[in-house]
């Protein structure tokens, strides 16, 4: 009797805090335009949305209304549409600790981002996750039910994650998302990635965490084809890459999906639903 498949997850990244309409005219920016490209990369095969919010001026921006605004939108126009929220809780650097998380404490997503420890911003500002933030953050989590998505930019937030599962912050098995190739970040390359995974091994421990990837930029393929070989799972979409080719824009994410579901498949995998990647995750 054959083995079942492998279930890879995908995330789909819509909009991000960057990218803007110059830069590629199909990026969503609007709630309207977020939660119809959701359910375009759903009906693709993505089983997680990861979601920011922009402003007027189309900036990265905390709003708890737009937060839920969009979800509203989803759920009204496609009722159909099981996939996972996960809200970021860091779209905006400004942004004080308490409107970071304000849409999390209302709404109650299944998950939100965790992003573990600070850093130099795209060599242009600070981007704060204060130890008292994490904390904080990672015990609101587990008030509303909120499940962690770690996002790891090197190897030192993955030590920060193991401190914060000792006490008590963070619960296993923990979910990752190894951040590739960001600027003043880990590059995004084969043998980098096999270290963050095996960081995350010797630190959480083998039993202990999922983990999805993805690379921005000219590494976007290679953690593509990594994550799915190594036995992880993925993220793609235009809050990492308005670029789905050398030379060529995306069309939409829709696009990143479809051709993470051909790579998924041609390696042998199959594509996780939303209720199968509740199950991995322990959403359920």
């Amino acid at each position: 009797m054959a083995k079942p498949k492998k279930k890879t997850i995908i995330t789909v990244a819509t909009t991000g805090a960057w990218p803007k309409k110059e830069n590629n005219p199909n990026v969503p920016m609007t709630p309207s335009e977020i939660a119809d490209d959701i359910y375009a990369c759903w009906k693709a095969g993505a089983a997680i949305a990861h979601i920011h919010m922009r402003d007027d001026d189309g900036n990265g921006v905390m709003d708890p209304a737009k937060f839920a605004e969009t979800v509203k939108l989803l759920h009204e126009r496609y009722p159909e549409c099981d996939i996972i929220i996960n809200m970021t809780t860091s779209g905006d650097i400004h942004a004080d600790d308490e409107i970071r998380v304000q849409h999390v404490r209302d709404l109650k997503p299944e998950m939100a981002s965790y992003d573990c420890g600070s850093m130099n911003w795209l060599n242009s500002g600070l981007f704060i996750n204060s130890p008292q933030f994490l904390e904080n953050c990672g015990l609101l989590f587990q008030e509303v039910g909120t499940k962690p998505e770690i996002e790891a930019f090197d190897p030192g937030m993955i030590g920060n994650a193991a401190y914060y599962i000792k006490k008590g912050v963070l619960k296993t098995p923990v979910h990752f998302q190894f951040c590739m190739g960001c600027a003043n970040g880990i590059p995004g390359t084969m043998k980098n990635l096999i270290f963050m995974k095996e960081t995350a091994e010797e630190l959480v421990g083998k039993d202990n965490f999922t983990w999805s990837c993805f690379g921005v930029g000219h590494s976007a393929m290679e953690m593509l084809y990594g994550a799915v070989a190594l036995g992880g799972h993925i993220r793609v979409g235009m809050e990492d890459n308005v670029m789905y080719a050398r030379g060529q824009l995306a069309d939409c994410n829709a696009q990143f999906v479809e051709r993470a579901v051909r790579v998924i498949k041609e390696y042998g995998n199959d594509v996780a639903t939303p209720d199968e990647a509740r199950e991995m995750l322990g959403l359920k």
